[in-house]
């Protein structure tokens, strides 16, 4: 669309006011450079230098300050980068003054220490100008559209940088109805100094007291690079105090992104029970996924679509979606076109067990690296329909990894689960029957390297217990809790999908099955008082826990790890790899598998129970 005229004429309008501006400011600068070469008192041939050199000097100056946008900028907004191009404007128009004044012999040119007081001197009193009018904004615009609306006391928690990128940007959004009062922080030697005009009045021990003494009814954690302990512990601090906070996310959950305001949040469970992030080898990830097709099935789901995202990041040549759930699938492709405009995506809707669908899809796309995602994993719904978790987990791991094997694929990677140790569900044995399908292909597929993950809980994936909670919080409680001592293993979803990558680079031989070390279990009764708290109640009190009582197939702990494999340390300190030397390897499950998919339409349940324990042995079939 064209600007109006009336657009135009203002434009133009504003460029010849700070045109005219830019020039006095300079004019006056050199002026008063060569005052201070001769010690104000110049001699009458210079100043005929003076005249001459201001009608070349100017319009050289004003062009430079063109190029570098400084005629564009927003004029009340001055920043570092604005800084930096100020700089460069000035100091380019002065070497093209030096030049001149070479080629001149100096003659009728001001002298070379006039021309360098004059950048020293114009750069400080544009940048000046621009100071004044930013102070201006801040101080009397901002300030005086905020003193006609109550505004909340904040205390920054974190005088560092993300602090104090925080505090400059509630600081230039009035509308945001906040005032930071103070910074808190744990160095010593940064308590009792300011920051951006605003003391760091004390330690975070010191909350409570600082609290009722500055009237403070809102803390904002900006801390992106504190432990969870830190976090827990600040947490503590401000519930019992009573006052409302938010939290900066992690570096990992801002990376490559602005500190903003827009990414406040309030501090959530996967905050307290998160650990440090394990560090990956990024550049290993990035060749072996660089310039290769890839496939991730089950790519709508909380695995899958966080798979698809890292994947992105790594610059594959072309990233195949397989996801049975339409708007699942739509939802990750419009996402990942919006962050990888020239990424090739292939969003494919299609269960894995559609023999037909996915031997085409292996035919057209013929993926380098496979990631299988897909499968059901809720526990109690898979205990009443066995033969569904079957079909999905076992038979659709069988199809997926068979034709990422003939079709020439070079690696295949199982998303498994802890359940699958001495399992006491269906879901959890047809995870174990799935990692013996793949070792069984890799004997008989030399050519493709197959491997498997295997993990435990995922914070705030779709069905886990934090979703459940936070639900059964907002409808007034309670929380039901199966057992008051049942613990698991817990991981973020980035964490949980950054060790599938990882695993996928370092799988070498083939048949490996990968554990991330997960650190201590979590009872999910403190989870749950965790939750009640962080939403402003008490335990047993505003919000009561109900111990409901095991559910068909759920185990009081998981196991990451067989007490009969071989367990050995990786490249990677936070990866332990293991290798099968159990007698269940011997079992022809593919042959057994296809045998029951014939019969798949039988109605018993227990009979295909008997028929996934006479090949697992540990599973221990759940009675009620």
């Amino acid at each position: 669309m064209k600007p109006s005229p009336s657009g135009v004429f203002t434009q133009s309008i504003r460029n010849l006011a700070l045109a005219a501006t830019y020039a006095a400011i300079m004019g006056v600068c050199l002026w008063f450079s060569v005052l201070l070469r001769f010690d104000f008192s110049v001699p009458e041939d210079y100043w005929i230098g003076f005249k001459v050199t201001v009608i070349w000097l100017l319009p050289l100056k004003l062009l430079s300050l063109l190029v570098f946008g400084q005629f564009r900028t927003l004029l009340t907004f001055f920043s570092l980068s604005d800084g930096k191009r100020l700089l460069m404007a000035m100091g380019s128009s002065s070497l093209i003054a030096m030049g001149i004044w070479s080629l001149s012999d100096g003659n009728m040119v001001v002298p070379r220490g006039v021309i360098l007081m004059d950048f020293i001197l114009s750069l400080a009193g544009l940048a000046s100008l621009r100071t004044a009018m930013r102070i201006y904004r801040e101080q009397f615009v901002v300030q005086g559209n905020a003193s006609s609306m109550k505004r909340k006391r904040v205390a920054i928690i974190g005088a560092g940088s993300a602090g104090s990128v925080l505090f400059r940007e509630i600081q230039s959004k009035p509308g945001l109805g906040m005032d930071v009062v103070c910074f808190i922080d744990d160095d010593t030697d940064k308590v009792g100094g300011t920051l951006h005009g605003r003391k760091i009045a004390g330690r975070r021990a010191d909350l409570p007291k600082l609290i009722d003494k500055l009237n403070i009814s809102r803390a904002i954690i900006a801390m992106p690079t504190a432990t969870p302990g830190v976090i827990r512990e600040t947490v503590d601090i401000l519930n019992g105090a009573g006052i409302e906070h938010d939290i900066l996310p992690s570096v990992t959950q801002i990376l490559h992104k602005h500190v903003s305001v827009n990414h406040l949040r309030h501090v959530e469970p996967e905050d307290l029970l998160g650990r440090k992030p394990v560090a990956l080898d990024e550049q290993g990830i990035r060749e072996l996924l660089g310039g290769k097709t890839v496939m991730v099935t089950g790519g709508g789901g909380s695995i899958g679509s966080e798979l698809c995202r890292q994947v992105a990041s790594h610059h594959p040549a072309k990233l195949i979606l397989v996801e049975r759930s339409e708007p699942a699938l739509f939802v990750i492709e419009q996402e990942l076109r919006a962050s990888y405009p020239s990424l090739v995506i292939k969003p494919l809707a299609s269960s894995v067990t559609r023999q037909k669908r996915m031997e085409d899809i292996f035919q057209r796309y013929r993926p380098d690296i496979v990631f299988h995602a897909a499968a059901h994993k809720h526990v109690p719904l898979m205990e009443s329909q066995p033969m569904e978790a079957v079909l999905n987990n076992v038979f659709g791991t069988y199809m997926v990894a068979y034709l990422a094997a003939s079709h020439g694929a070079e690696k295949f990677v199982l998303v498994s689960t802890d359940k699958a140790v001495n399992p006491t569900n269906v879901m959890g044995a047809t995870k174990r029957l799935a990692e013996l399908v793949i070792a069984e292909i890799q004997r008989s597929h030399p050519g493709t390297c197959f491997a498997a993950v295997r993990f435990g809980n995922v914070l705030g994936s779709s069905g886990s217990v934090i979703p459940i909670f936070r639900n059964q919080i907002s409808g007034g409680g309670p929380i039901k809790v199966t057992h008051p001592d049942i613990t698991r293993y817990f991981m973020s979803i980035p964490e949980a999908v950054g060790l599938v990558l990882q695993s996928a680079w370092q799988a070498r031989e083939g048949g490996e099955v990968f554990v991330l070390d997960m650190g201590d279990p979590v009872k999910i009764v403190d989870l749950a008082r965790q939750m009640i708290e962080l939403s402003g109640f008490k335990p047993d009190k505003d919000i009561k826990i109900e111990f409901t009582g095991l559910r068909p197939g759920e185990k009081l702990y998981e196991e990451p790890i067989h007490e009969k494999e071989n367990v050995q340390r990786t490249t990677h300190p936070k990866i332990l790899i293991l290798r099968e030397e159990r007698d269940s390897l011997k079992c022809a499950v593919i042959a057994d598998l296809k045998q029951l998919v014939e019969i798949m339409d039988t109605p018993e349940p227990e009979a295909v129970k008997a028929w996934i324990a006479a090949r697992i042995v540990e599973y221990q079939v759940w009675k009620d």
